[in-house]
């Protein structure tokens, strides 16, 4: 189980159940159409088809015991003087971008994020390797993160 405090003291936020539920439309909606083809070829022209058949279903089901776990590894905290992102169980990644390098901060939402009310939060810097993604945040959170981290951003800037 991942701790629920962040250095300094600071509160981890997971993402939003919901995510689930959008990933797993997308993966079925990439999926599904793939089964189908490999069923009219399998009927169609040849019987070595329908080992895609058989294996399609097990790579779908593999993908969604994926995203089941997956998803709730994916957290974040406000520290004082930086926003910490981790996510994965097996390859786990931690990144912190500090406020004084926030050039600007992105608010994006799909068709299938909204629907689902949710946005994705990506904080840019000047180097990709300190930027970062929170993906599946409920919209109002996303909104009111965003200006809180450009806010930051504008002030530690302007105190450097």
């Amino acid at each position: 189980m991942l701790p629920l405090r962040g250095p300094g003291g600071a509160p981890w936020r997971g993402v939003s159940r919901r995510l689930i539920t959008a990933r797993s439309i997308a993966l079925a909606a990439v999926a599904a159409p793939l089964l189908l083809v490999a069923v009219v070829l399998a009927a169609v022209l040849s019987p070595w088809a329908w080992i895609a058949v058989v294996v399609l279903p097990i790579g779908w089901v593999w993908a969604q015991v994926v995203i089941l776990l997956q998803v709730p590894a994916i957290s974040w905290a406000e520290l004082p003087e930086e926003l910490a992102i981790r996510r994965g169980r097996m390859w786990r990644s931690l990144v912190t971008v500090p406020y004084g390098r926030i050039q600007y901060v992105d608010l994006e939402s799909g068709p299938l994020l909204r629907a689902l009310g949710m946005a994705t939060i990506t904080v840019n810097t000047a180097s990709p390797e300190s930027s970062g993604t929170v993906p599946g945040l409920p919209t109002q959170v996303a909104e009111e993160l965003r200006v809180r981290l450009a806010a930051r951003g504008e002030a530690k800037r302007a105190g450097l």
